[in-house]
């Protein structure tokens, strides 16, 4: 026993070295940032756009893959069920805080089976209006509700999306009844709403900010409690005679649950680095978010907040899932 003592202890010895060396390992291979909408939309850019920085940093291919359905949460809910290797991740958004309310057999929980690791902003949402329509008010969109009740539409992201729910406070406060027509993510939003087939399209000005830009569609409303830097000379609904509203869109980057706190610390300081790049810091605050990074102490309770205040709207208004 004696004797084998320092051969147990020269192997413990050798041995550390190697563990340590399996744990630095990550990454290994290829890195899937899962995109929960169909191509077009604000969360297909940001992530394209973080795409090359993040495969700069860590010398592994980074691989955008898009898997849209059930408001986000098919995507989503890959990520959910990944293992907690650093390998997969999903960025969210704003309907990621409604579909536990929306969809209660959509097979994971949002706040126990993924870890929110970095909130990158917020945004308000711009209710426009296309062109060709006579509506270049709120009070104008009201009047025409409120004469043809369930006659002007709307379209939104999706059913249970924030825009969507919006609508539903603002119609409740407002007195007025619209037609809801949800689509199936921003970019087929934003093909619609140039195309003229909704009245009224609803959504971040990173989905339809380039029509607003153009001319195609015209801006009425934002739905922050205040004005947006992105946005500063449109008016709240608030300022536009519907009170009371405070809801803005969020973006944020998740992995499954159980990530080791290294990976977590590294994934985070790689897209903070990113994001302090002049030039993609302007190419998203472009998109219409108002970049403010917030790790994971902060958008954990943040998330917990939407999912509560987004899940009462839900109840009242007997909201279901398409």
């Amino acid at each position: 026993m004696i004797r084998r003592r320092p051969l147990v202890a020269a192997t413990a010895i050798l041995a550390a070295p190697a563990m340590a060396r399996a744990q630095a390992a990550w990454p290994n291979g290829p890195i899937r940032i899962v995109v929960p909408f169909p191509p077009g939309g604000s969360t297909d850019a940001l992530s394209r756009m973080l795409q090359p920085r993040l495969q700069a940093e860590f010398g592994v291919p980074i691989v955008v893959e898009n898997r849209a359905g059930a408001s986000g949460s098919l995507g989503t809910g890959v990520v959910a069920r990944s293992a907690p290797d650093g390998n997969t991740w999903v960025l969210v958004f704003d309907t990621h805080a409604v579909n536990q309310a929306l969809i209660p057999t959509m097979g994971f929980d949002t706040q126990r089976d993924l870890t929110p690791l970095l909130l990158f902003g917020t945004a308000p949402m711009v209710l426009t209006a296309h062109r060709t329509r006579p509506y270049r008010s709120v009070a104008q969109v009201v009047d025409a509700a409120k004469a043809r009740p369930e006659t002007v539409t709307y379209g939104s992201i999706g059913n249970g999306s924030v825009a969507h729910l919006t609508m539903e406070l603002a119609q409740r406060i407002g007195g007025f009844r619209l037609v809801h027509v949800p689509y199936r993510g921003g970019g087929p939003l934003a093909v619609a709403a140039v195309a003229g087939e909704v009245d009224l399209p609803i959504a971040t000005r990173p989905a339809i900010g380039v029509h607003v830009d153009s001319g195609a569609l015209v801006p009425l409303a934002q739905t922050g409690a205040t004005r947006s830097p992105s946005m500063p000379d449109i008016p709240t609904l608030a300022e536009s005679g519907i009170p009371g509203i405070d809801a803005r869109a969020f973006w944020g980057f998740l992995g499954p649950a159980g990530l080791p706190p290294a990976i977590k610390q590294r994934m985070e300081a790689a897209i903070r680095s990113a994001l302090d790049v002049p030039e993609l810091r302007q190419r998203v605050i472009g998109l219409g978010i108002d970049l403010d990074p917030q790790g994971e102490a902060v958008f954990a309770p943040f998330l917990a907040r939407q999912m509560e205040t987004w899940a009462r709207v839900v109840r009242e208004n007997n909201i279901r899932p398409d």
